[in-house]
Protein backbone atom coordinates (compact mmCIF):
# COMPACT_ATOMS: atom_id res chain seq x y z
CA UNK A 1 0.00 0.00 0.00
CA UNK A 2 1.25 3.46 -0.86
CA UNK A 3 -0.01 6.59 0.67
CA UNK A 4 0.09 9.66 -1.32
CA UNK A 5 -0.26 13.19 0.50
CA UNK A 6 -0.61 16.36 -2.08
CA UNK A 7 0.11 20.32 -0.42
CA UNK A 8 0.93 23.44 -2.30
CA UNK A 9 -2.71 24.07 -3.94
CA UNK A 10 -4.54 27.29 -3.56
CA UNK A 11 -5.61 30.51 -5.43
CA UNK A 12 -3.13 32.40 -7.62
CA UNK A 13 -3.95 35.27 -10.10
CA UNK A 14 -3.67 34.25 -13.75
CA UNK A 15 -0.02 34.54 -15.21
CA UNK A 16 1.17 33.09 -11.86
CA UNK A 17 2.83 30.31 -10.59
CA UNK A 18 2.30 27.39 -7.82
CA UNK A 19 4.20 24.38 -6.58
CA UNK A 20 2.45 20.90 -5.98
CA UNK A 21 4.53 18.35 -4.29
CA UNK A 22 3.32 14.76 -3.42
CA UNK A 23 4.76 12.99 -0.83
CA UNK A 24 4.81 9.05 -1.04
CA UNK A 25 5.43 6.95 2.29
CA UNK A 26 6.87 3.59 0.00
CA UNK A 27 10.29 2.34 0.18
CA UNK A 28 10.24 1.17 -3.31
CA UNK A 29 8.85 4.77 -4.56
CA UNK A 30 11.74 4.83 -7.22
CA UNK A 31 9.98 1.93 -9.06
CA UNK A 32 6.63 3.45 -9.72
CA UNK A 33 5.75 5.62 -12.40
CA UNK A 34 4.49 9.02 -11.03
CA UNK A 35 1.97 11.34 -12.29
CA UNK A 36 -0.30 14.42 -11.85
CA UNK A 37 -4.06 14.45 -13.00
CA UNK A 38 -6.67 16.96 -12.40
CA UNK A 39 -10.21 16.96 -12.96
CA UNK A 40 -12.27 20.25 -13.15
CA UNK A 41 -16.18 20.57 -12.49
CA UNK A 42 -17.74 18.28 -14.82
CA UNK A 43 -15.17 17.08 -16.55
CA UNK A 44 -13.29 13.88 -16.60
CA UNK A 45 -9.82 13.31 -14.72
CA UNK A 46 -7.18 14.24 -17.29
CA UNK A 47 -3.59 13.22 -17.13
CA UNK A 48 -1.36 16.49 -16.76
CA UNK A 49 2.05 15.04 -16.68
CA UNK A 50 3.79 11.87 -15.94
CA UNK A 51 7.24 10.99 -15.01
CA UNK A 52 8.11 7.15 -15.01
CA UNK A 53 10.52 5.22 -13.37
CA UNK A 54 13.10 5.30 -15.85
CA UNK A 55 12.82 8.95 -16.02
CA UNK A 56 10.99 9.58 -19.70
CA UNK A 57 8.36 12.51 -18.75
CA UNK A 58 5.43 13.43 -20.90
CA UNK A 59 3.24 16.36 -20.77
CA UNK A 60 -0.69 16.66 -21.59
CA UNK A 61 -0.28 19.61 -25.00
CA UNK A 62 -2.33 21.57 -22.70
CA UNK A 63 0.37 22.35 -20.36
CA UNK A 64 3.45 21.55 -22.53
CA UNK A 65 6.34 24.80 -21.91
CA UNK A 66 4.57 25.76 -18.56
CA UNK A 67 4.70 22.57 -16.28
CA UNK A 68 7.40 20.90 -15.16
CA UNK A 69 7.58 17.67 -12.95
CA UNK A 70 10.16 16.31 -11.12
CA UNK A 71 10.77 13.79 -8.97
CA UNK A 72 13.20 12.74 -6.01
CA UNK A 73 13.47 9.26 -5.49
CA UNK A 74 15.62 9.85 -2.19
CA UNK A 75 12.95 11.78 -0.42
CA UNK A 76 9.92 9.89 -1.93
CA UNK A 77 9.15 13.32 -3.33
CA UNK A 78 7.33 14.42 -6.71
CA UNK A 79 6.42 17.77 -7.76
CA UNK A 80 4.74 20.20 -10.08
CA UNK A 81 5.82 23.40 -10.90
CA UNK A 82 3.08 25.39 -12.67
CA UNK A 83 4.01 28.38 -14.59
CA UNK A 84 1.94 30.95 -16.77
CA UNK A 85 -1.37 29.63 -15.28
CA UNK A 86 -4.72 30.08 -16.69
CA UNK A 87 -8.13 30.06 -15.55
CA UNK A 88 -8.63 26.99 -17.73
CA UNK A 89 -6.17 24.94 -15.17
CA UNK A 90 -8.56 25.71 -12.40
CA UNK A 91 -9.01 21.72 -11.22
CA UNK A 92 -8.37 19.62 -8.30
CA UNK A 93 -4.73 18.12 -8.82
CA UNK A 94 -3.85 14.56 -8.07
CA UNK A 95 -1.03 12.91 -7.50
CA UNK A 96 -1.16 9.02 -8.86
CA UNK A 97 1.73 6.23 -8.20
CA UNK A 98 1.54 3.49 -11.11
CA UNK A 99 3.36 0.06 -11.70
CA UNK A 100 2.04 -2.93 -14.07
CA UNK A 101 3.92 -5.83 -13.21
CA UNK A 102 2.41 -6.50 -10.83
CA UNK A 103 -0.13 -3.92 -11.27
CA UNK A 104 -0.94 -1.10 -8.73
CA UNK A 105 -2.16 2.14 -8.74
CA UNK A 106 -3.21 4.48 -5.93
CA UNK A 107 -3.71 8.04 -5.75
CA UNK A 108 -3.95 11.13 -3.39
CA UNK A 109 -6.69 12.81 -2.02
CA UNK A 110 -6.43 15.45 -4.37
CA UNK A 111 -5.52 19.60 -4.17
CA UNK A 112 -7.88 22.09 -5.64
CA UNK A 113 -6.07 24.72 -7.79
CA UNK A 114 -8.14 27.88 -8.21
CA UNK A 115 -6.71 30.02 -11.31
CA UNK A 116 -8.67 33.32 -10.88
CA UNK A 117 -8.48 37.22 -10.77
Amino acid sequence: QVQLVESGGGLVQPGGSLRLSCAASSRVFSFYHMGWYRQAPGKQRESVAIIRSGGIITYADSVKDRFTISRDNAKNMVDLQMNSLKPEDTAVYYCNAKTYVPYRDYWGQGTQVTVSS
